[in-house]
């Protein structure tokens, strides 16, 4: 393994740290960061929550969070004592004047003026600027301090604005960081690397040699008990203006002149501004959306959407939408994008579907190679090339898999996707992290679908449990003579 530097010595203060977040991403996550070597034993974890216990209390809680989230081969007794020594906890309702900030502040207190100092927000969104204004009323905002926010950053864009210029009263932009978990996806990262590392991606990376792009998020878990929460998002706002578009950023983006973190964000940004904007008139023929109905998942009888939410419903649970970048480098490619909660199984994926051969030499005209970027599960590269068929001696041809999968050395699995943002925030490290012209970018896309939709104009559609998806969403991609990953030979 490669040497791993350790960062500087910090406060991490998470409101919400009681939360189900808190227990099963953000611990785990720390301690896996402090397994490796890269927190160093003088920093400090500061859970807030109104939940009344005392510091004994959320110790319990937080082993009990690590012996049930990390795998037991990773998982030291020795190391976790060390990890929950780092553990403080203060009772303290963040958005209250007159809640036990003084409590919070004696523990800060105890550190030199110039720690690095992050708060993470793992509370509702609409609760980000009372708790930056009670930290800022309280003088715990100091040029040392950043503050993570957590996806949503509004449910349109008059809320997203709201949510912003409520942090940005009292954090500026270059202290905020807005994290969306799918950029800390190493297969997510990799796509830089894959087309501007390499020259025979590079070169073909175009309107001219790729004929579509697919960017799918798909899984075969419903909605559980977490329906009537769902139910005010939807498919559309949970994964779609957020993380797809943001993997969708990276594939189409032009190369930026550095990893520099506002350099690849104006690259980011160029992209979203450069999105077709879909209109009422456009909206029903570029859209599909759909509820999954009772079905089959993993050889289980499920239930569907409405008999878990226990009423009806305008909300879908599938999305799919093709999407147009106008730039001279895309022209007329169409970018599909589709999530879903109970398909048939689970993947997230890039497919690039390259444009056929001009040639008659082989008689038929070979079909296009295609590239596959397994984001997770099976994290890899998968390249469909044509070859001649060994067994016929006639020149035909197939089509043969180069297939790669990315692994950690060791057989370790893949470091979760929260673990480098969180110390990303220490570092003072924005590259990963959504910055807010880019927020409301998305959103000016996106929510004139969400109206139109809020409005029926595109007919709500279904599909069974355990299926890939609505009958329309195969007429999205039939249009343009285009076929959906799991249909294609």
């Amino acid at each position: 393994m490669e040497h791993v530097q350790q960062v500087e010595p910090f406060d991490y203060v998470i409101f919400g740290a009681t939360g189900d977040l808190t227990m099963r991403k953000l611990l785990p996550a720390l301690y896996n960061r402090l397994r490796i070597g890269q927190i160093p034993d003088d920093a400090r974890i500061i859970g807030t929550a109104r939940t009344d216990i005392d510091r004994d209390g959320y110790v319990a809680r937080a082993k009990e969070a690590l012996e049930r989230f990390i795998p037991d081969d990773v998982r030291s007794p020795v190391l976790v004592d060390r990890f929950l020594g780092l553990l403080h906890y203060v009772t303290l309702d963040g958005t209250k004047a007159d809640s036990e900030w003084s409590a919070l502040s004696s523990i800060l207190s105890e550190a030199p003026a110039d720690r690095i100092r992050v708060y993470y927000f793992a509370t509702a969104p609409q609760l980000y600027g009372r708790i930056c204004e009670n930290l800022h009323s309280h003088n715990l905002v100091s040029q040392h301090s950043r503050v993570v926010l957590e996806k949503p950053i509004g449910t349109d864009m008059a809320t997203a604005t709201a949510i912003n210029d409520g942090v940005g009263q009292y954090f500026p932009e270059n202290q905020v960081y807005r994290i969306d978990h799918y950029l800390g996806k190493e297969t997510v990262q990799n796509v830089l690397a894959l087309r501007f590392a390499n020259p025979i991606m590079n070169a073909v990376w175009s309107a001219e040699q790729i004929e579509s792009v697919q960017i799918t998020a798909a899984e075969t878990v419903g909605v559980e008990g977490r329906a009537s929460y769902y139910d005010t998002s939807g498919a559309m706002r949970d994964m779609i203006q957020n993380h797809l578009l943001q993997v969708l950023c990276l594939v189409a983006m032009e190369a930026p002149d550095s990893l520099e973190a506002d350099t690849v964000r104006n690259a980011k940004l160029a992209v979203l501004n450069a999105l077709r904007p879909i209109t009422d008139e456009t909206v029903a023929s570029e859209t599909v959306r759909a509820q999954y109905t009772a079905g089959v998942v993993g050889g289980q009888s499920v239930p569907g959407y409405l008999e878990e939410l226990g009423q009806p419903s305008n909300t879908e649970t599938y999305a799919a939408v093709r999407a147009w970048v106008d730039t001279p480098r895309w022209k007329g490619v169409p970018f599909y994008i589709r999530t879903a909660k109970r398909s048939a199984r689970k993947v997230s994926e890039i497919v690039i579907r390259f444009r056929a051969a001009p040639t008659a030499l082989f008689g038929a005209t070979p079909p296009g190679n295609r590239l596959v970027i397994r984001i997770q599960p099976n994290e890899g590269v998968e390249l469909q090339l044509n070859v001649k068929n060994p067994a016929l001696d006639a020149y035909t041809l197939r089509t043969a898999d180069l297939d790669t999968t990315i692994r950690m050395e060791g057989g370790l699995p893949f470091p979760d996707s929260y673990e480098r943002l969180l110390l990303d925030a220490v570092r003072g490290n924005p590259v990963l992290f959504i910055r807010r012209d880019e927020v409301e970018a998305a959103w000016r896309w996106a929510e004139p679908v969400l109206k139109a939709w809020s409005e029926n104009k595109v007919p709500m559609q279904t599909y069974s449990a355990g299926s890939y998806g609505p009958e329309k969403s195969a007429a999205l991609l039939a249009d343009k003579g285009d076929k959906w990953h799991e249909d294609m030979e």
